[in-house]
């Protein structure tokens, strides 16, 4: 058993309440509401400028060429490519890219995105990749289990086909790859990785709920 395997054990009733969630299931059969789904567009969008900063970062302080590599290339992905997938969702729901760069993040996407980039200021190279996988192994599981409920393509069929694809199955297989290497390398490092990776988790599931509840900033 892999320490990701660990994690993931660790992190198990979370994982099942992210299945559970009302926005996962009716994102599946197509009957989520727009504004919902609009809400997610917005606030992801925010949360993915900070998600390249963190690989970035991570990417600057990696001890070999190849990691170095994978991280960076892993920042401008995400920049080039999936922000480029949320901005056509945002076109096809009225958002335009000015709408999007103007968002204000919501109190849990802000919680989120500034424990992930004080942790990649502050905290070791294994933390960092501790804290980022639940992100990646996250939403490649719940869309497993949402491709598994959907019983027709829809309108967020491209979501699922999106966080289902062999290319981000190989991006979440890198990620979960170094976690073990990391826990494996750095064994007095494994209890802030357990931390670091319980607390995305947490924040992973809360993610859905601000988006299905819109979420604000208060006044």
């Amino acid at each position: 058993m892999g320490f990701s395997d660990r994690l993931l054990d660790a992190g198990s009733d979370v994982w099942d309440a992210q299945k559970e969630h009302p926005f996962v299931v009716e994102l599946a059969d197509g009957s989520l509401d727009e504004a919902a789904f609009r809400h997610w567009v917005r606030q992801d969008y925010r949360y993915l400028l900070d998600y390249a900063r963190v690989f970035a970062l991570a990417g600057a302080t990696a001890d070999d060429e190849e990691t170095m590599r994978r991280l960076t290339g892993t920042a401008h992905a995400t920049l080039a490519d999936e922000m480029e997938l949320h901005r056509s969702f945002a076109a096809e729901y009225g958002l335009s890219a000015a709408d999007l760069e103007a968002v204000e993040k919501a109190p849990t996407c802000a919680a989120y995105t500034d424990f992930l980039v004080r942790t990649a200021h502050e905290g070791s190279i294994a933390e960092v990749a501790a804290a980022v996988y639940p992100c990646g192994q996250g939403y490649l599981d719940v869309a497993d289990h949402m491709a598994a409920l959907a019983t027709e393509d829809h309108r967020y069929t491209p979501f699922i086909e999106k966080y289902t694809s062999d290319e981000f199955r190989e991006t979440v297989s890198w990620m979960r790859g170094l976690v073990d290497r990391y826990g494996e390398e750095h064994p007095g490092e494994r209890d802030a990785m357990r931390a670091a990776f319980l607390r995305s988790a947490r924040l992973e599931h809360a993610f859905w709920e601000m988006c299905y509840s819109r979420e604000e900033r208060p006044v």
